[in-house]
């Protein structure tokens, strides 16, 4: 199991996020979980072709997440995968 963290600019749009434990083995299969329990939030992280969006970074531990496209990258137990979402505006 790996822990899914978020930043709290998602807390905006989705006050009860909280960094949950999910059962995927890979960054992909980890959103799904998330999108089960928080629905539309994956729309926030990925956009309508699956990609992950130009204004989203993932990181699991220190290190980004190196398949932007198909959200291939492995999570192994104990892993923490953290979800930034960049803020833009003036």
């Amino acid at each position: 199991m790996a822990l899914v963290k978020f930043t709290s600019n998602l807390k905006r749009f989705y006050p009860d996020l909280q960094p949950m434990t999910v059962n995927g083995k890979t960054v992909a299969e980890a959103l799904l979980e998330v999108e089960n329990l928080h629905t539309g939030l994956r729309d926030y992280i990925v956009d309508e072709n699956g990609v992950l969006r130009k204004h989203v970074n993932i990181f699991i531990g220190n290190d980004m997440i190196n398949d932007r496209d198909a959200l291939g990258d492995q999570l192994a137990e104990g892993d923490e995968m953290y979800i930034m979402q960049a803020l833009s505006g003036g």
